[in-house]
């Protein structure tokens, strides 16, 4: 019988040819799209193995926080770790393997690894309920654009409300991370409007105030400020001014991406742009009961204001043990 096929890799190191001279340390991206760590030193044109799998020390990003489990990104123009990728020749490393403060020089990743988040609300089912009079492209059950989703109010003088809830939810002690990056096309033209984002047990068709249980980023119509607020059924911290504000655009430069560190529920973490916000406010969600599931909810009280699109680009968690 004839050899249909054979080894000619393991496949934790592979054979890679130099288009340019590197130095035994630097990451590559290679052929395939995988991050490649070049283990010696290696002119142009030749050929030689690089280490695809295993963690790896590497430079880091200052003046931003890595959390452990996050995905990391090599910075192609500053040859370093960052928790995002911009509009350059930036790429997918692996993920982040422990907590990195905002002042580490270097991290450890994990090369190539990304398993699945627990909970996506892109990829999972979530429930959404539209709360007005809907309108063809316009206000509605939250509309498709590409890999996102928009939420939208259109300027009908009547109460407007549109979520997306996960189906999925999570216990409180899940030590879940809570992801979510997002972009404000257009914010609402007036005071009535609010957005939020984050996690809560559960939805309103009118007020997002009024849920028993949840930790948000919050935005106020007509504002720039980034809020951020939780309410755990016993302890209510009001929306407090992160001092971050947003631009509204649709644009990779007017993404937000805020992350909840819910690792210790008696005091929630919250980081806008890889930067603690509010280190010295304690957001609580101890005494919730649960569980919670992942919530963008975008309503307005009354009157004609408009909004939007929010684009909602990732709502996602983690959980560790």
């Amino acid at each position: 019988m004839a050899i249909e096929a054979k080894l000619v890799q393991a496949g934790e190191v592979i054979n890679w040819t130099a288009d340019a001279d590197y130095s035994a340390g630097e990451l590559i991206q290679t052929p395939d799209g995988r991050a490649g760590f070049v283990t010696v030193d290696v002119t142009s044109g030749n050929s030689v193995g690089v280490q695809v799998t295993g963690v790896v020390e590497v430079a880091k990003t200052t003046s931003m926080v890595l959390l452990a489990g996050g995905r990391a990104y090599w910075d192609h123009s500053a040859n370093k770790i960052h928790y995002k990728k911009v509009n350059d020749r930036d790429f997918y490393a692996g993920r982040i393997q422990s907590d990195a403060t905002s002042a580490a020089t270097v991290c450890y990743v994990a090369l190539n690894v990304d398993p699945p988040y627990d909970i996506d609300v892109l990829r999972d089912p979530a429930n959404s309920v539209a709360t007005g009079t809907a309108a063809a492209g316009g206000f509605g059950l939250p509309a498709v654009y590409g890999g996102a989703l928009g939420l939208s109010l259109t300027s009908t003088n009547e109460a407007q409300c549109v979520d997306i809830l996960s189906v999925e939810q999570f216990a409180v002690a899940s030590n879940a991370i809570v992801e979510t990056i997002f972009r404000i096309g257009v914010n609402g033209s007036t005071s009535a409007v609010d957005f939020n984002i984050g996690v809560a047990n559960g939805t309103s068709t009118s007020d997002a105030d009024a849920i028993a249980e949840s930790c948000f980023i919050h935005v106020d119509g007509n504002a720039l400020d980034l809020l951020a607020e939780s309410d755990d059924g016993t302890t209510e911290v009001a929306a407090t001014d992160t001092t971050v504000d947003f631009t509204a655009g649709s644009a990779v430069a007017n993404r937000v991406e805020a992350w909840f560190d819910l690792r210790d529920p008696a005091d929630i973490q919250v980081y806008i742009n890889g930067a603690l916000v509010l280190g010295s406010t304690v957001f609580k969600l101890d005494a919730a009961t649960g569980p919670l599931g992942l919530l963008a909810h975008l309503e307005k009280t009354s009157g004609t204001a408009t909004a939007g699109p929010i684009y909602i680009d990732a709502l996602r968690a983690r959980f560790q043990q």
